[in-house]
């Protein structure tokens, strides 16, 4: 434990890291926020789950699809005028979501607001990556930051949330809402202001294809791996709400869920610190095929206790798995197409996380609860597979010799 904290405190004095660190953290704030401040705030004035829940799907559906075209068009150009861009349009479509609500305009009218809001979401944390990759070559340090960065996330989407229900719980839900959309304000103009910028590497000139990193058939299998353990995620996501109700504890699926994202950081920050012989292909297929166990032990529907554990250890592998994954994104992608690259891989994380909601949601309805867990269980398992058994291993470099 005393060599990963070494460790960790060496890399984070490097140039940049802590700079870089820190304003990811605060500037990313938002990915906890708006979808649940919103859900709540749409919930209630809408009056029911159907139509807030409608409009949520729309806001993330139309971010997958517009994710890769930020990506794109930020690797040609340069990320300043994208990021002012979608600065200025997600608040000003959040807040047409908010005034169109309460003005009680059509549904369409909602739903075409929280579609541009999604639409144009800030690029911030697949910036963030691709920063990562252009601050550091080493495969090891690109490790090490990567995992760092999974920790960040899985502390916005603590602190994130728990600061929504705050305000939510005292000053109601438009006020959480408008608060959200605020951050998503400052978030921007703090990253901009605080000169990360600097370390973005824009690759001037090059050919490209129209399918971008795409062309790379690697790339697209690891993509295809993250959707499907992604789909795992998204089993949680809707399985650990639906053991609450089933316990008539509906309070225990908020405990769920944080307890597998503190998991999350702390088998994040242990990944990231630790040294393996291993390739990071063969890495990520045990990570993958790890996660399975305890997705598959949440079958037995165990009491509260021992359930919270199990889910405390599925999430610990969450991170690790995150961070192999954007390794390998970082390696196989040209540099031409960086951030396209790492758009790419959060579109297929949202699509499956989606996926895994839905597939999973019908599963309890019409199988009963364990069989949520199974899918989620046996995706993890046949991604490990897959990438044990068509993604080839990288030789290593061989050092020359002396002349």
């Amino acid at each position: 434990m005393t060599h990963i904290l070494h460790k960790y405190v060496a890399f984070v004095r490097q140039p940049h890291v802590a700079r870089l660190l820190a304003v990811a953290l605060l500037a990313r704030m938002p990915i906890g926020m708006v979808g649940f401040s919103m859900l709540m705030f749409l919930r209630e004035s809408l009056g029911n789950f159907a139509l807030a829940g409608a409009a949520a799907g729309i806001h993330f559906v139309a971010m997958a699809i517009a994710a890769p075209i930020q990506g794109r068009i930020i690797d040609r150009h340069g990320p300043r005028v994208p990021l002012c861009i979608t600065g200025t349009v997600q608040p000003l479509a959040l807040l047409g979501v908010m005034l169109a609500t309460l003005a009680h305009l059509p549904f369409a009218a909602v739903a075409a607001c929280a579609a541009t809001a999604g639409a144009f979401a800030s690029p911030i944390t697949t910036l963030t990556r691709t920063m990562w990759r252009h601050r550091f070559d080493s495969e090891d340090d690109r490790r090490t930051a990567f995992a760092l960065d999974a920790v960040a996330i899985e502390l916005n989407f603590t602190v994130g949330p728990a600061l929504v229900a705050g305000i939510l719980a005292v000053f109601g839900t438009t006020v959480a809402f408008g608060f959200a959309i605020a951050v998503v304000v400052g978030a921007v103009v703090l990253y901009l202001a605080s000169g990360v910028l600097k370390l973005f590497k824009r690759v001037a000139g090059a050919e490209r294809h129209l399918l971008g990193p795409l062309t790379e058939w690697r790339l697209v299998l690891v993509y295809f791996a993250t959707f499907g353990t992604a789909m795992a995620f998204g089993v949680l996501e809707v399985g650990y709400p639906a053991y609450g109700t089933q316990l008539a504890m509906p309070a225990l699926a908020g405990i769920l869920l944080a307890v597998n994202s503190i998991g999350s950081a702390v088998g994040g920050a242990l990944y990231g610190g630790t040294h393996f012989k291993a390739p990071i292909e063969r890495q990520y297929a045990v990570v993958l095929a790890l996660m399975s166990l305890p997705l598959f032990a949440h079958i037995p529907l165990w009491s509260p206790l021992p359930f919270t554990v199990v889910a405390f250890f599925a999430g610990a592998l969450i991170a690790p798995s995150i961070t192999a994954q954007s390794v390998l994104v970082s390696r196989f992608a040209p540099a031409k197409y960086a951030t396209e690259a790492f758009t790419w891989s959060s579109t297929f994380i949202v699509s499956g996380l989606g996926a895994g909601m839905a597939i999973g949601g019908a599963l309890i309805e019409g199988a009963g609860l364990a069989s949520a867990f199974v899918l989620a269980g046996s995706a993890a398992a046949c991604m490990s597979v897959l990438v044990l058994l068509a993604l080839p291993v990288a030789p290593r470099a061989v050092p020359r010799a002396a002349d």
